[in-house]
């Protein structure tokens, strides 16, 4: 038991610096393709014949001899790109169909549709504001955000973000193989295992590296469809229409005689319907409390006539 437990312990420590080392290494290597700005050009005539032949393309070797190899071509990279527009339309439905046309023709599709119908206090001058998540291939991302532009008659907003993450896929692909190598380890000790102590331990190890190993996956995934579908975000709305009025003397007046008239109706219509309001609380409270009012007078006149019957006789 002890001996397997520093067996297990030293292969450990031996795998996690081999880590460390690889993962460095593709690092440094990422950052050493990304740093270089000269072009790569072939050797002689000959090598340019035998690649292009290679590729199907058996007469461009003038132009490829002539033409350098990018970083691109180099190295596969992971460029994630978003964009963010606002055009504006004559008719947002007619828009809509033709951003899902344009985003089906070049190999992408339609994620979300959203539809909200504009404020106004004329329902004739009501519209319709729709908002397009769309995503297509990265290589087809230009093209298609040039084709959603052409659409409007107006671009208030443009906005085009793009994220290299060509260094953490390939970091993500090294720590991938390490864990992969760990795993193959622990499946070799586990067959030396003897004891059922021994074989749960190594189990549980390698219950922990393939959670990391699918942890890294998915990441990986992740960029990968990220980088390789762009999305484009695209809100459609009809232009904004902004009046002008040029007013004379004359208009101002007459609008000023048009709000006194409808101060002096808005005045005469609240008494109206204060009236109104007040006449069923004046008769169910205003009767009671009448009533109340000269059973009270009635009641102090009598006691005051009492008094002045029982005054009198003494007078006399």
């Amino acid at each position: 038991m002890k001996s397997l437990s520093l067996l297990l312990c030293l292969l450990l420590t031996a795998l996690v610096g081999c880590s460390l080392k690889r993962d460095e290494s593709s690092v440094t290597n990422a950052q050493e393709l990304s740093n270089t700005q000269k072009p790569v050009l072939y050797d002689s005539a000959e090598t340019v014949k035998s690649v292009s032949k290679e590729k199907g393309h058996p007469d461009s070797s003038r132009q490829a001899y002539n033409t350098p190899v990018s970083l691109e071509a180099a190295v596969d990279r992971k460029i994630i790109r978003d964009a963010d527009l606002t055009i504006e339309v004559n008719s947002t439905i007619l828009a809509q169909q033709e951003i899902t046309s344009i985003a089906e023709t070049n190999g992408g599709f339609v994620v979300t549709s959203e539809a909200k119908q504009r404020e106004n206090s004329e329902p004739a001058k009501r519209t319709v504001d729709i908002k397009l998540v769309v995503r297509v291939p990265s290589n087809q991302f230009n093209t298609a955000l040039q084709q959603i532009e052409q659409l409007g008659t107006n671009t208030p907003q443009r906005n085009v973000n793009g994220q290299d993450v060509t260094e953490e896929f390939i970091d993500l692909e090294a720590r991938v193989k390490t864990q992969k190598a760990l795993e193959l380890q622990f499946l070799e000790i586990m067959k030396q295992a003897h004891k059922v102590e021994d074989a749960l331990e190594v189990q549980r190890q390698i219950a922990d590296v393939r959670t990391e190993i699918e942890k890294l996956e998915g990441r990986k995934r992740f960029l990968e469809n990220r980088s390789s579908m762009s999305t484009i975000t695209v809100n459609v709305r009809t232009p904004v229409q902004i009046v002008v009025s040029a007013s004379g003397f004359g208009h101002t007046i007459r609008e000023a005689t048009a709000d006194s008239i409808d101060i002096a109706s808005g005045i005469v219509l609240f008494f109206v319907r204060l009236v109104i309001v007040m006449t069923p609380v004046l008769g169910l409270v205003g009767l009671p409390l009448s009533l109340v009012v000269l059973y009270f007078k009635r009641r102090a006149y009598r006691i005051r006539l009492a008094h002045e019957l029982e005054a009198s006789p003494a007078v006399d």
